[in-house]
């Protein structure tokens, strides 16, 4: 099944790059999916996050796969210095030293990283990672990582309490409150839209350097929430480095989310390149309403 989905994914992929290149629109740009292990299902995820990117026209993706969970990950050593993007669909065992060297100095020299759902909660003992996703969760991560960041009276606020990183409640829909408007990534999204039932994170924690809050949701606490508004799209600098934070996206069924769909390919535009150009879509979710693509 596994092997199935990745052949109708890199054929669909396959047939929109020969679509574009007969219309004169080449890929600009080389995007590389990192997964193989994660909590969440990736083999599910990984092909629908690959043909989303590559339905724009700007991409051509590859994917490294790592060993699975406890296998040798001596030999993992994806070329990152060879793309413009890197998609974060990763969250298990610990990258070879040498692995993670080059994955820094790749973001360091100004490489674009997209941080994917649950790759907040990879690597809780990697401190350049910790600063490079902004903030995480799980992993036995608390307040020595750093803070938690709240949206409170119009302005993003660092909260030092102490506690766990990293929850939600169960499956429900939220409303997207857009708190930077003028970044490439939103400008032109309306103020509010709504997302399909998927996990809200909150809690999430960690150093929060050259951090740029996008967009939070509500958490409510009668849903398991943590009654703040928790930030769910983010950016961060790391040295010349772009990172963008989705953190919506549980399974492939929310990934069929308008909500979900426009900020990814926003998001990976603008970890590349340092612009957008995408149009805002038509079909593009209302305050009230979430929309979803079959």
């Amino acid at each position: 099944m596994n092997r199935r989905c990745f052949f109708w994914a890199g054929a669909l992929g396959l047939a929109l790059s020969l679509l574009f290149a007969a219309n004169g629109l080449a890929a600009q740009y080389k995007a590389l999916i990192v997964t193989g292990q994660n909590g969440h299902n990736w083999q599910e995820t990984t092909p629908v996050l690959k043909q989303l990117l590559e339905e724009t026209g700007l991409f051509t993706v590859d994917v490294a796969q790592s060993p699975a969970k406890g296998e040798d990950m001596s030999g993992f050593r994806p070329s990152f210095q060879d793309y413009n993007l890197v998609v974060l669909n990763y969250q298990g065992d610990a990258w070879p030293e040498e692995t993670k060297a080059a994955f820094v100095k790749y973001v360091k020299d100004g490489g674009g990283v997209l941080v994917y759902h649950f790759a907040c909660a990879a690597f809780p003992d990697w401190p350049e990672y910790n600063e490079i996703i902004g903030l995480g969760g799980w992993g036995g991560r608390n307040e020595n990582w750093g803070p938690y960041v709240r949206w409170r009276d119009g302005r993003a606020v660092f909260d030092n309490s102490p506690g766990r990183a990293g929850g939600h409640g169960p499956m429900q829909p939220f409303q997207i409150v857009i708190r930077h408007p003028e970044h490439p990534i939103t400008q032109g999204l309306p103020e509010k839209f709504m997302h399909v039932p998927d996990e809200l994170y909150g809690w999430l924690r960690g150093p929060a350097k050259n951090l740029t809050v996008l967009a939070t949701a509500f958490a409510p606490a009668d849903k398991g929430g943590s009654d703040e508004h928790e930030p769910l799209l983010f950016t961060v600098r790391y040295g010349k480095g772009r990172v963008f934070f989705n953190g919506l996206g549980h399974t492939a069924k929310e990934l069929k989310s308008v909500a979900f769909i426009v900020t990814y390919q926003r998001g990976a535009e603008w970890a590349a390149s340092g612009k957008v150009t995408q149009p805002v879509p038509e079909d593009f979710p209302t305050a009230d309403e979430a929309k979803v693509r079959e």
